[in-house]
Formats: C-alpha cells, sequence, structure tokens
C-alpha cells in the first residue's frame, strides 16, 4: 500500500536520518529521474574516490516537505519550476545554485496490449475510457503539467471525473503498466522505461515547458560537495547519462 504524503515525510525522515552520515552527500530527486541519477551517482564516484552520495526519490512537492521539516537533504532537483520556487521561498536551497539541467515531455501512454482507439486527447471521452491515471495536481509535477495540457483542450472535467490520482509519476506508470486503468499521463522517459508494457499513444503539447531546475540545498554542512554534485550533473559527462534515458537539454 502507498504511503500517504504526510506519513511518507515522517517515515523518509527518520529513514533518511538514520541512513544519511555526516560525510554522504544525499541528493533528493523528483521520481521520474529515478534510474537516470541512480547512473549519474554511480559515475560521479567513480569520478571522485571516497564520495558517497545517498538517493531519495518522490514526488517534488513531498521531498521539499521532507526538507523543509528537517530531513537531511544537500541537493534537490525537482521537475517543475513551481517546486523549486516554494523551495526558494521557504529558503530550503541557496537560490544563486538553481540552475536547469534538463527536459522533458508529457506523453498519454496505454498497456502495451490495448486495442482501444485511443489517439488524440479527446479519445479520454470515449465510453471504453473509465480510469485514467495521472499526478496529483496538487502535488505531483507530472499532475501540474496533465493539468494545464488538458485544461487547455478544454477537457480536465471530463478526465477528472474518470481520474485516478497517483503520488508520484512512476506509480501513474505502474497503474498503466498493469492493466489498472485504460491510459496515463507520464513523462515521456517514464514511459520508455516500460517499453514491454506500455506505448506511447499521444504526446501531448504543455503549456509550460518541462524544465528540471536543481539547487543546493540551505543545509551547511556539504555545501562545498553539494555543488561538486550539482556541476557534475551539469558536466558533459552528466548531461549524456540524462540524454541516453531520454532527457533533453533545457
Amino acid at each position: 500500500m502507498a504511503l500517504k504524503p504526510l506519513v511518507a515525510v515522517a517515515f523518509a525522515l527518520a529513514t533518511l536520518s538514520a541512513n544519511a552520515g555526516a560525510a554522504e552527500l544525499v541528493v533528493s530527486a523528483a521520481a521520474s529521474l529515478t534510474n537516470a541519477f541512480k547512473d549519474v551517482v554511480q559515475s560521479y564516484e567513480k569520478a571522485h574516490p571516497g564520495a558517497k552520495v545517498v538517493l531519495n526519490f518522490g514526488a517534488s512537492d513531498v521531498l521539499l516537505q521532507q526538507i523543509v521539516k528537517g530531513a537531511p537533504a544537500d541537493v534537490y532537483a525537482s521537475a517543475d519550476q513551481k517546486a523549486m520556487d516554494r523551495a526558494v521561498q521557504e529558503k530550503a536551497v541557496r537560490p544563486d545554485s538553481r540552475v536547469d539541467f534538463a527536459a522533458n515531455q508529457i506523453v498519454l501512454i496505454v498497456p502495451a496490449d490495448s486495442t482501444l482507439p485511443i489517439a488524440s486527447l479527446q479519445d479520454l471521452t470515449r465510453g471504453e475510457v473509465k480510469r485514467v491515471a495521472y499526478g496529483n495536481p496538487a502535488s505531483v509535477p507530472v499532475g501540474r503539467y496533465t493539468q494545464g495540457a488538458l485544461r487547455a483542450a478544454g477537457l480536465w472535467d471530463a478526465v477528472q471525473a474518470k481520474g485516478v490520482p497517483a503520488q508520484n509519476v512512476r506509480q501513474s506508470l505502474d497503474y498503466v503498466a498493469r492493466g489498472e486503468v485504460e491510459a496515463g499521463f507520464v513523462f515521456a522517459t517514464d514511459a520508455a522505461i516500460m517499453p514491454d508494457k506500455v506505448k506511447v499513444a499521444v504526446r501531448v503539447p504543455s503549456q509550460t515547458p518541462v524544465t528540471y531546475p536543481i539547487a543546493v540545498t540551505a543545509r551547511d554542512a556539504n555545501a562545498a560537495q553539494a555543488q561538486e554534485f550539482v556541476n557534475y550533473v551539469l558536466s558533459p559527462a552528466g548531461q549524456a547519462i540524462l540524454a541516453r534515458y531520454g532527457f533533453q537539454k533545457p
């Protein structure tokens, strides 16, 4: 069973505090970065002998709640600008370290074996489509992008009536992969990691550029190392890894 946001925050606070040692760098990153950042960290640690990075993934807004409530984090990478704007407002990150490092695209996916004729957003209003997964717009960037696109198309109310809100983009992906919904909204990079279980039905034009900002948190302990990690993400080596997972330059 998925943890509720506030429970997840408390659980993460306890887990991170127990696992993150003084010499370890804690990177809290959006769920859609899971696969790519695992490789980035492996490459970073190889290039920086002795460095140890602890990764913490989740919905961008939930990660920010964790940081604000005291969870140890040295770097924060979110999947949209609104989450990072709030991080700046909450004084959770160093504003001068904020930089965009990747871009993505919203896509509508269906199970790989789906035979439903879904080729446009309008097709989500068809009677055969009973359930549509998307990130909760209140706390998940992909949900905010989805809501904006559907509102622009005049379809938000109709799709929301069939909505299955997810706590992060990977949960939305899983719902579709398991065939629990007829369709779902995720980032293009998420769809790409399960080509045998989901297929892209529509590439969705976003009303807002899908860009990912990263910043050093206000935590002083590992500020220099945190900036080193951010620089690595921006370096040719870091960007090459992100590109392999389908991320674009911002």
